[in-house]
């Protein structure tokens, strides 16, 4: 398995990965705190009344579900494309790495590239908060338990990206998923946690730390019972999905 990560690595390198996820976290860091440098924000800024912090981390909650399912899908897709392309999946198991330890190898690959980007997405955010001239004392929990959250529910999605696009040659297909993915995940934001909790993308809101209570932004605890559940669910949908392309004729 550890070579088959590195290997990823090394495809990763060719499709120029790296460089398309920075631009991606930076953008989503920019429009998460576009709201910040406003005209009439400054005057909410240094209001603790306000939680300027709590509607800040709102904001990225709503921009990271707008885009999250996009850049999850168009990762997995890019990373999992060059082996139709290519024969991969023929040379691999010549190799010695069947098409499931090969798609195991991907999704271990993107959450290791995924793991620093959702960080340093986070800590922009906070950064620009700072910047913006927020004097408010900020709460670290939330905005790490929802870093976390977030980063865990992108490695879920990589993992559904991950079989689609193993299982169908036409990425148009795996990538349309995830737009579709990104109307429901902010559609979520706007309807009950009931509700939200039956789609797969609503996860993206079931994990907020942040929500309105009457007119004011506040921070709120998730559920997190119904998320761990989500978790294995994930998982184990993609160990038996994958398990069952090795099955599959090539």
């Amino acid at each position: 398995m550890t070579r088959g990560v590195l290997l990823e690595f090394r495809k990763m390198h060719r499709l120029r990965t790296l460089p398309l996820l920075i631009v991606l976290v930076v953008a989503v860091a920019a429009l998460s705190s576009a709201s910040l440098f406003s005209r009439g924000a400054h005057a909410t800024l240094n209001d603790s009344s306000a939680r300027p912090w709590a509607a800040l981390l709102l904001s990225y909650t709503m921009i990271a579900a707008m885009t999250s399912p996009i850049l999850t899908a168009v990762l997995a897709s890019r990373q999992t494309d060059i082996e139709h392309s290519g024969a991969g999946w023929t040379l691999s198991a010549t190799a010695g790495h069947s098409p499931s330890r090969l798609c195991w190898a991907k999704l271990a690959a993107l959450a290791l590239l995924l793991l620093p980007a959702t960080g340093v997405q986070s800590l922009l955010v906070l950064g620009a908060g700072t910047l913006a001239g927020i004097t408010v004392r900020v709460d670290p929990a939330p905005w790490a338990l929802y870093t976390a959250l977030l980063y865990l529910v992108n490695v879920a999605f990589c993992a559904l990206y991950i079989w689609l696009a193993a299982r169908v040659e036409n990425q148009l297909i795996s990538v349309g998923v995830g737009m579709l993915g990104a109307f429901l995940a902010v559609f979520a934001l706007l309807i009950p946690s009931e509700l939200s909790r039956l789609i797969p993308w609503g996860y993206y809101a079931v994990i907020s730390h942040a929500g309105q209570n009457g007119g004011e932004v506040t921070y709120v605890s998730p559920p997190y019972g119904w998320i761990l559940g989500f978790f294995v669910l994930v998982g184990s949908a993609f160990t038996l999905a994958t398990r069952h392309l090795d099955r599959a004729e090539r």
